[in-house]
């Protein structure tokens, strides 16, 4: 089973997501340039949002490479003194992933997704096999090692990794599949780049002194972007080995991807700009649809309508196109914000607000 999301999300002037030269990350589609957020931004911003911890009911998994020096502070808890907390701590966290940085004893090698249940098993281990730990005298095949993997190899508590994954070349045991795919965010139109010239006024100036404080250029665009993500449920479930979790944490997922946005320079344009289109689809059939080829031809804004309608319009007759040569298939649930565009495929499935569109696409998954 598959769960689809289709988002259309139009965004004030920002610069949400930087490439290395700090302007706007950009790519071309359709032989035009639009306007693109990462995949790993906006999973990122799904996946601190509050509430996907707040309906998984489960702490937030953070990715990091100071997990030691988290250990050693829950080490100091129970009673140990800092530097041995420290030290024990580093050998332990090297032993799993491979070594620790050789300029900070307290950062790893490698980022470790890692899930508030892993934490607290680790630091129970150290302590339980402390002298062991402390001198050093453990390795990958230690028994207290062993003991971990055994209990997070294939599997995790934590929906952020079950759904995102978790990647770990110095011991591939402790990989896990990513039950969600998610795309790069594009502009369904062409986008232009454009730049802000900014001074700053120092306001402690002398009045008979002049020039600005400080002065500079930073790149924005505005767009209207195609979201598009899948969950393998099968797999989220496998991953969780717990259906009812899972079955929360695809709702997790769809409250939280409607309400995140990326945090990028949002100080100096405030882009905290909702989706107006959001339409999720379950489906039991083994396929998957993106509808970014719905503007493989850039929309344009025609007279009286917006870039946006003129979005909504083309993912509708896409749709339509797609349903007519597939066949039916699985119904889509639509919803609808502040704009009413005429659709003709989808208009069927629009639902009356946000809680109708959640409750009827949790509703379509599996139970038992």
């Amino acid at each position: 089973m598959f769960i689809e999301l289709h988002l259309l999300q139009n965004f004030a002037p920002s610069n949400l997501n930087r490439d290395d030269t700090n302007n706007p990350k950009d790519c071309i589609f359709g032989g035009v340039r639009r306007a693109r957020i990462s995949s790993q931004c906006i999973k990122r911003a799904v996946r601190l949002h509050p509430l996907f911890e707040k309906t998984t009911e489960i702490p937030t998994a953070e990715r990091t490479r100071f997990l030691a020096r988290d250990l050693a502070k829950q080490l100091v808890k129970k009673g140990k003194s800092q530097e041995d907390s420290k030290i024990a701590a580093a050998h332990f966290v090297g032993a799993i992933l491979g070594g620790m940085d050789t300029k900070n004893v307290d950062r790893s090698k490698v980022l470790f997704f890692v899930s508030a249940e892993e934490k607290q098993m680790l630091t129970e281990l150290i302590l339980n096999n402390w002298d062991e730990v402390l001198s050093g005298k453990i390795d990958k095949k230690s028994d207290p090692i062993k003991e971990y993997k055994k209990k997070f190899s294939i599997r995790t508590s934590a929906p952020g990794v079950a759904m995102f994954g978790r990647m770990l070349a110095e011991d591939p045991q402790l990989n896990i599949d990513a039950a969600c795919q998610v795309a790069h965010a594009i502009s369904t139109h062409r986008v232009n780049m454009e730049f802000d010239f900014f001074t700053a006024v120092d306001d402690l100036q002398e009045s008979e002194e002049t020039g600005a404080g400080m002065m500079g250029i930073t790149g924005f665009n505005a767009a209207t972007f195609y979201r598009y993500a899948r969950i393998d449920f099968d797999q989220l479930v496998k991953n969780l080995d717990d259906l009812a979790l899972a079955r929360k944490t695809v709702e997790a997922f769809l409250r939280a991807s409607a309400h995140a946005v990326p945090t990028g320079k949002q100080n100096s344009f405030a882009a905290q700009n909702p989706p107006s289109f959001l339409m999720a689809v379950t489906r039991n059939d083994g396929m998957s649809w993106s509808l970014s080829n719905a503007f493989e031809k850039p929309v344009f804004s025609k007279s009286g309508q917006s870039l946006l309608e003129a979005s909504i319009l083309a993912l509708d007759s896409y749709w339509s196109g797609l349903v007519e040569f597939f066949g039916s298939g699985p119904q889509p649930v639509v919803g609808l914000v502040g704009i009413q565009p005429k659709l003709e495929a989808l208009n069927p499935f629009v639902v009356k607000d946000f809680q109708s569109w959640v409750e009827t696409t949790i509703s379509a998954l599996p139970k038992e």
